[in-house]
């Protein structure tokens, strides 16, 4: 104790400040921020078809490994960095259906179609269309039907 109290200058006093320091938490002042706020903020898009390709070429290798959950967020990305890439909308429907979210495939073939409304998938892009409103239409009615027989 003796030697302990000597080698430190504040001997006791130091026990009762680390004490007092772990009871109140440690607040940042307004003007701070912490670390990881700044990593984590959503990247700003700008119209950029260079990274949408490359994106789309990514998902491509993710869809042929069978990760189409992979492969639709970066169909998803490639959309976000160029709106107008009609090939980017039509992969991300065909992920999306892969991946039993008949709604959001709906949304995408019906972009695919008004960004290229001729272009060389848009027969199979309407007949997907078409299958998938009956599909969301269905699944409404059957989610609509256990309320009803609550009743």
């Amino acid at each position: 104790m003796v030697i302990g109290s000597l080698l430190s200058p504040v001997g006791p006093f130091a026990s009762a400040q680390l004490k007092d320091r772990e009871d109140k938490p440690i607040e940042l002042p307004a003007n701070m921020k912490d670390e990881d706020e700044d990593v984590a903020a959503a990247p700003t898009y700008v119209f950029n078809p260079i990274q949408a390709k490359r994106e789309v070429k990514v998902g491509r290798f993710y869809e042929k490994k069978g990760n189409h959950r992979a492969a639709a967020a970066r169909y998803l990305e490639a959309t976000r960095w160029n709106p107008s890439f009609a090939e980017a909308y039509w992969r991300l429907g065909r992920a999306r259906e892969k991946l039993a979210q008949s709604q959001e495939a709906l949304n995408a073939y019906q972009k695919y179609l008004k960004r290229d409304p001729n272009g060389g998938k848009s027969k199979e892009a309407r007949k997907r269309v078409g299958l998938l409103e009956k599909a969301v239409a269905a699944m409404a009615v059957e989610e609509q039907a256990p309320v009803a027989e609550a009743r």
